[in-house]
């Protein structure tokens, strides 16, 4: 995974009026947390963030008021319910070597067997551990041919070298539901029947 660069500075005001005036700065309030040190304030670039964001697990490298540089990832970003703008991101600060526990979005791809069965992902992200600078951005599992009542295990998918899993291996990650039979026309009428009867009498 490359990393992307961005240019971050401390910040000492703090409070929704703080966060307000740097948002209508077009830039993001921030923390950088870990290794047992004490949390860093960040103002961020919001345009920048959120072109790095749109890559699951992104590796950050932050480019502190010119000074220090620190490796990080994402590890909650709070959005605006209404607008969708990044209101906030705590970031997790991450060496070169160790291994981190983060989620990785599940992908599937194939076509279930025929009969118009549906898909279901239990798990929508994986739970894995893997090391800070190669966090695999997802996993691809086949569902081909699939058929109702059939699931796949989190032990069933293939990961990356150096990449574990960080849930029970026998969770179920996905699995196919039958389709819901629909009630015949014929019976929907005569029940129609039966109440229209009864309301006459």
């Amino acid at each position: 995974m490359s990393e992307v660069k961005i240019a971050a500075e401390t910040r000492s005001e703090f409070g929704k009026g703080a966060a307000r005036r740097i948002r209508r700065d077009s830039k993001v309030p921030g923390v950088l947390y870990g290794h047992g040190s004490d949390p860093i304030h960040l103002t961020l670039p919001g345009h920048d963030l959120l072109l790095a964001l749109r890559t699951p697990n992104v590796l950050i490298s932050l480019d502190i008021d010119g000074k220090t540089s620190e490796l990080a990832i994402p590890k909650s970003v709070q959005r605006d319910p209404i607008k969708g703008f990044l209101a906030h991101v705590d970031l997790l600060l991450v060496k070169r070597g160790e291994k981190v526990t983060v989620e990785i979005p599940v992908n599937a791809e194939g076509e279930l067997a025929p009969g118009g069965n549906l898909l279901e992902h239990v798990l929508n992200a994986l739970p894995v551990d893997a090391e800070a600078t190669h966090i695999p951005e997802g996993v691809t599992v086949s569902v081909e041919g699939l058929e109702a009542g059939a699931s796949v295990l989190a032990k069933d998918i293939t990961l990356p070298n150096g990449v574990t899993l960080a849930v029970d291996e026998d969770a179920v990650v996905l699995q196919v539901l039958a389709a819901q039979a629909e009630e015949a026309p014929e019976a929907e009428e005569a029940a129609e029947g039966e109440e229209a009867a009864v309301a006459e009498a």
